[in-house]
């Protein structure tokens, strides 16, 4: 029996420093003259031949254990690994590979952290950290290789980040800067640029705080201006220092927080535009930097919340500003930046802020910003808005109701909100699409309180159907007066697309209140009017939004629909869109197919007697043979509610026979061909009609000549006027 303890897959790794399989084998220790040494030989299963014979037992080996793998380095470039089958046997060699070496085996990795040549230089690994050289001008160059040997290591990392907060060494190393910066010694600032990198790769706090400390950052961010990669000098001191100006939209006192305003600014600078896009391999060394922006942001916060008392008047100065290129621009920037940083506070703290802002009278100044003409400062109040609407939307929706008794509907804010949303300017209709997904988190009934006094959906839906529905409909309705939309450019589609995508929420989560709009306003016949639009996604939108409405199965809807005639838009567009295969096809079919499997009896007889002659040589899909078997069954229980009263009993079973009667007529029945049988038809059994054919062959004639009669003169109305509301074909 094969030892599976042995049983092992042998792996090298590729140029491209991926991992190729070498195949399967059983892997055993002994010693080869070849190799002058003990080694591990892997035999393979299907032919015999030895498939690797490495020297993982060297002391020089680069060796390290992970569950069922080991893996080794017999060269610069040549990398082994060997996959055992079952752990017993990768910790049986794990332990003789450590016999030889004379390491301990519960310690996953033997590889050397140093070379023999530094042994002198790093002494013990156990000493608290490395031995650097001097910080001298002419040992830069050994400097930088001692940081970029150290990086690959964690334990190396750990010894020098020691080493350089004990020595004061990143100090030193900014006073060479200096002085190369005075000599113009490109091949020192060089030197510092790899230094001053690796050092942003060791990933310590501790590093950072002396790094960015006031007298420090400034000459870091001058030691990355010179990558050797670039041939010319980066300016990012001149930026810092010249372009980018310090504004205090409120008075800042405290020099504590102006000093982390101004640090976080400039770390927040360096991770996002100084320093290099980090490997994949680095990318996880820079996360305590991110760590020292984000606790950074949370102080400042902090701070600015303490502060925030001596300037209640900062939404008065946006109400009542009357410089809005200056002033608010400030105010309101200050006010955006403020929100986004508040977005890092735990979250009783962000309550604590939010309700700040709200009893600063934060929305009153909003409506007066978004009211003004320049368009970046209002970009930034309608971010300022999304923050709020995230936060709480129940707040906004208790002002916007308290203000309408104070104000028109033409100046309410989430009017302003609407018309912002139509007039936006962007071609592809950006701010458009942020305001539309405000508005549906402010009309979304899942997040309105109820309590014992009030409801909050009846209140705030009975308000917006009243006060603002008609400004959202407004563009719709303006464009849908003749049986084509009056523009159909692109714009105009796509801001069509976002109103009917917030109707079909409403249509969705609203119940009598859009129920009501549509069928008082008209809504939906207008909407059919965009399915002749000749953009696809627009005509997509409208007939989504009817088929929610119809997806809703509500007899109030069904009614309007058939007395409207609302289908003939939808028909018409599924004829002029021809043989062709593809989306608007298929949504329209699908529509027709759900009304015939969800059986909707009014919206059924309609389709049938106003569309059939129109729709019955489409036999690719079999929706509508499906539909016309519906009505059919329909009038044939209409005319007949007898007969269909009898079929149900034969359905039932009431006539009782015994066991073998019934076996034996079932195999008669099942053997009689069962194409001649319609859906819908009654399964009687031959004794069935045997014994009843007395009372029931008579009525059965009367009725089958009475439906031959009704469908003749069906079909010569159909031939002779198809459409009751003058479609044609």
């Amino acid at each position: 029996m094969t030892d599976t303890r042995r049983r092992v897959k042998v792996y090298t790794l590729n140029e491209d420093r991926q991992w190729d399989d070498r195949g399967t084998g059983h892997v055993s220790s002994g010693y080869v003259d070849r190799l002058k040494g003990m080694s591990l030989l892997v035999r393979a299963e299907s032919d015999g031949e030895w498939r690797a014979q490495g020297r993982g037992h060297d002391p020089g080996d680069h060796n390290f254990l992970q569950d069922t793998l080991i893996v080794w380095s017999e060269g610069e470039n040549y990398d082994l690994a060997l996959s055992f089958q079952e752990k017993a046997g990768c910790d049986e060699i794990w332990e003789k590979i450590c016999q030889v070496q004379g390491k301990d085996p519960s310690v996953d990795i033997t590889q050397d952290l140093v070379d023999e040549s530094e042994e002198e230089r790093f002494e013990d690994m156990s000493s608290p950290g490395l031995e650097l050289p001097s910080c001298e001008l002419s040992r830069l160059e050994e400097i930088a290789e001692v940081v970029a040997s150290s990086l690959p290591s964690p334990l190396r990392r750990e010894k020098l980040a020691l080493s350089l907060e004990n020595e004061g060494y990143i100090k030193k190393l900014l006073e060479l800067f200096h002085v190369c910066e005075d000599l113009e010694n490109i091949e020192g600032l060089h030197h510092l640029y790899e230094i001053i990198k690796g050092i942003f790769l060791l990933n310590r706090t501790a590093l950072f705080e002396v790094m960015f400390s006031e007298d420090c950052i400034m000459d870091i961010i001058g030691c990355l201006e010179y990558d050797p990669s670039l041939s010319v000098q980066r300016k990012h001191r001149e930026f810092l220092t010249k372009t980018a100006k310090f504004k205090e939209v409120i008075p800042i006192s405290d020099p504590e927080l102006k000093q982390k305003i101004h640090q976080t600014y400039r770390v927040q600078y360096i991770q996002d535009v100084v320093l290099p896009t980090p490997s994949v391999f680095e990318e996880n060394m820079l996360s305590t930097l991110h760590s020292f922006i984000f606790f950074n942001k949370v102080e400042i916060v902090g701070m600015l919340q303490v502060s925030f008392l001596p300037s209640q008047h900062l939404a008065a100065d946006l109400r009542t500003s009357t410089n809005p290129g200056v002033c608010d621009s400030f105010h309101v920037n200050f006010l955006k930046e403020f929100c986004a940083f508040s977005q890092t506070l735990q979250p009783q703290n962000r309550d604590a802020f939010f309700k700040t802002l709200s009893n600063m009278g934060i929305l009153p100044a909003l409506e007066v910003i978004l009211g003004m003409d320049d368009t970046q400062v209002r970009s930034a109040a309608t971010d300022i808005f999304s923050y709020l609407v995230e936060y709480n939307p129940s707040m906004v929706r208790e002002f916007v109701m308290q203000e309408s008794q104070q104000n028109d509907d033409d100046i309410l804010l989430i009017n302003l909100i609407i018309e912002h949303m139509i007039c936006d300017t962007d071609p592809e209709l950006g701010g458009a699409v942020q305001l539309t997904g405000l508005l549906r988190t402010l009309v979304d009934p899942d997040n309105m309180l109820a309590t014992t006094s009030k409801t909050e959906k009846t209140e705030f839906l009975g308000f917006f159907y009243k006060h603002c529905m008609h400004v959202l409909t407004a563009p719709l309705l303006a464009n849908t007066t003749e049986e084509k939309p009056s523009k159909d450019d692109f714009q105009t589609a796509q801001l069509l697309a976002l109103i009917l995508e917030l109707l079909t929420f409403c249509v969705e989560h609203h119940t009598y209140h859009i129920k009501n709009y549509i069928i008082n306003k008209d809504i939906l016949r207008r909407v059919l009017v965009l399915m002749s639009s000749s953009h696809s996604f627009l005509a997509l939108c409208a007939l989504r939004f009817m088929r929610k409405i119809v997806g809703l199965k509500d007899e109030f809807y069904n009614r309007y629909i058939v007395k409207s005639f609302l289908f003939e838009p939808v028909v018409k567009a599924f004829l002029n869109n021809g043989s062709r295969y593809n989306l608007l096809n298929s949504a329209i079919i699908e529509i027709f197919e759900y009304v015939r499997v969800e059986d909707i009896k009014s919206l059924t007889a309609h389709i049938i007697e106003n569309y059939w002659k129109a729709l019955e040589d489409v036999d690719y899909v079999q929706t509508f043979k499906g539909l016309k078997l519906r009505y059919d069954q329909q009038r044939e229980r209409q005319d007949n509610p007898k007969l269909d009263s009898m079929r149900s009993i034969l359905r039932n079973h009431r006539y009782r026979r015994d066991a073998r009667s019934i076996e034996d007529e079932e195999e008669m029945w099942f053997n009689n061909d069962e194409d001649d049988l319609e859906d819908g038809d009654p399964m009687v059994l031959p004794s069935d009609k045997i014994k009843n054919s007395d009372d029931l062959m008579d009525p059965i004639s009367k009725f089958m000549e009475r439906k031959k009669l009704t469908f003749n003169v069906a079909r010569n109305e159909l031939e002779h006027g198809l459409f009751s509301q003058g479609f044609q074909i």
